[in-house]
């Protein structure tokens, strides 16, 4: 009995475990389906996902060949250079629309200033992205990627230095010329890529002391010890035209007006006076002030002309370019800058109605800067101008006092001080202090893409300011020998300007001869 009922216990528990079995096996089978119609579901997702995304692909390439040409023009005249090469990348529509001459000559404009006259530039994306080619070289090249040249000889003692022509990228196809004035009275030219002299003027009956350059017309303008205003085109052994001042000239500005090119000089007695070029007739003379005009520089966009003498109680002027150029019955529009003992100024060239001030303060001897935006303004009908002061700051006192400055965009400024370099925002704010030289830097140079010093450590430093976009900075780019192999102090100051593809110093290592130090990239 015990063995029956053993029996049927064993036969059950077979059953039991062959229905487990095939429980679990049923159980496994709608596992496997349910993954099974769980992926179907995702692939049918996925697939709908990539339907959706193409059709809205399809609408999105259709669209932008849809837009009409002036409303898409208008739309990339926002972007910048790389964003306007990407934007071509789209598709033949935007390809042709983003290489419109328009929009290539607004960027080679408000990237670079200059004249930018038509005739002379054949392509304006060309001559856009051969000139932003020879920047990067200039920011990527080491000391051994220059060509080094020097001038030696009788030169006597080198003084002011000016590029001839060179240096201004809206006049293609140039070479770098430079011209120095020498104490033997001589004015020189040089080729700098080549390192040759390529004109010298016969000696003048008085030592030249002031000298300006016009690079847009390949002219030169002098000013001698006997006040004479000579027109040279470095070519002629004779000066293209000559003119005897009344007084003592104390500044000099050359530019290219909408009418023509025109001189400026400033005199002893505070008179500005506008001349024609070549033939340095007289458009005007404008008493400005009742010192001398020691300073005098036209913006960027030749609507205004700061003047100013180094005087304690004189406050710099701006006035109007239209009213030195076309004088009437009445004077000259202007406004006075109310900042006494101003020592120096510049044009913000990347903001062509503003200009900066350095000044010092003779009761605590401390110096400070001062910023203003000129706009036109139209009283009662008639012409004025209105100086709206936006930023001003003072030194600390510990600071040195720097001697020159330059100013780019119009919200920082940079400044040497001692051996360093300093840039400072408009309103005080130290945004970099960069010290590259061992002992005090000795000139500065600042365009709209480089900074260049020399110091008194017989060194060169290049800077070039960073892209638009990222903020006020300085690019620390290479560290040259004012003379190579050469670590003798100098005697003089030394004396070094740039451009896009060369750099050129004068060193003076002995009393009575300087050397004229070239570097240059190839072409």
């Amino acid at each position: 009995m015990e063995m029956e009922m053993e029996a049927e216990m064993e036969m059950e528990m077979e059953m039991e475990m062959e229905m487990e079995a095939e429980a679990e096996v049923q159980t496994e089978a709608e596992t496997e389906a349910e993954v099974q119609t769980e992926a179907e579901t995702e692939a049918e997702v996925q697939t709908e996902a990539e339907t959706e995304a193409q059709a809205q692909a399809e609408v999105q390439v259709q669209v932008p060949s849809l837009l009409p040409k002036v409303p898409l023009l208008h739309i990339f005249s926002f972007l910048d250079a790389s964003s306007l090469l990407q934007a071509g990348q789209v598709n033949k529509h935007w390809n042709k629309m983003a290489d419109d001459e328009n929009l290539w000559r607004s960027l080679c404009r408000s990237r670079w200033s200059g004249s930018w006259e038509a005739p002379q530039v054949p392509a304006w994306k060309q001559l856009f992205l051969a000139q932003a080619r020879r920047e990067l070289r200039m920011a990527r090249a080491q000391p051994q990627d220059f060509s080094y040249r020097e001038a030696t000889g009788s030169l006597g003692v080198l003084g002011p230095l000016a590029y001839f022509s060179g240096s201004d990228p809206s006049i293609s196809g140039q070479k770098s010329i430079v011209c120095a004035v020498s104490s033997r009275r001589v004015l020189y030219a040089w080729d700098v890529q080549e390192g040759s002299l390529t004109w010298s003027s016969p000696a003048q009956q008085a030592n030249i002391k002031y000298l300006a350059t016009l690079p847009q017309r390949s002219l030169a303008f002098t000013v001698d010890r006997e006040e004479t205003v000579k027109v040279w085109n470095c070519q002629d052994a004779e000066p293209l035209a000559a003119r005897s001042m009344p007084r003592c000239c104390f500044s000099l500005e050359a530019f290219l007006a909408d009418d023509g090119p025109v001189l400026m000089v400033g005199d002893s007695e505070g008179d500005i006076h506008t001349l024609t070029v070549p033939a340095l007739a007289s458009v005007s003379r404008v008493n400005a002030f009742d010192y001398s005009v020691d300073l005098l520089y036209c913006s960027p966009n030749r609507k205004w002309v700061f003047a100013s003498g180094i005087h304690p109680h004189m406050l710099p002027k701006v006035f109007s370019a239209q009213g030195l150029l076309r004088p009437g019955g009445s004077a000259p529009a202007s406004v006075s800058l109310p900042f006494a003992f101003c020592s120096q100024a510049c044009w913000a060239l990347k903001c062509a109605n503003r200009v900066t001030v350095m000044f010092r303060r003779a009761s605590c001897r401390r110096t400070g800067f001062g910023t203003f935006d000129l706009t036109a303004t139209s009283p009662g009908g008639r012409s004025g101008l209105e100086a709206r002061q936006i930023a001003a700051f003072m030194l600390p006192d510990e600071m040195e006092d720097p001697l020159r400055m330059g100013v780019r965009d119009g919200d920082s400024i940079v400044f040497e001080s001692g051996p360093h370099l300093f840039l400072f925002s408009i309103r005080g704010h130290l945004l970099h202090r960069l010290s590259h030289h061992q002992n005090t830097i000795c000139s500065l140079w600042v365009d709209s893409l480089h900074v260049l010093t020399a110091s008194m450590d017989n060194y060169l430093h290049l800077y070039m300011w960073e892209e638009e976009g990222r903020g006020a900075g300085l690019l620390s780019c290479c560290h040259l020998e004012q003379r190579r192999a050469d670590p003798t102090p100098s005697c003089y100051y030394s004396r070094a300007i740039c451009d896009s593809t060369s750099i050129v110093c004068v060193v003076s290592k002995a009393r009575e001869a300087s050397v004229l130090v070239m570097y240059s990239l190839g072409p």
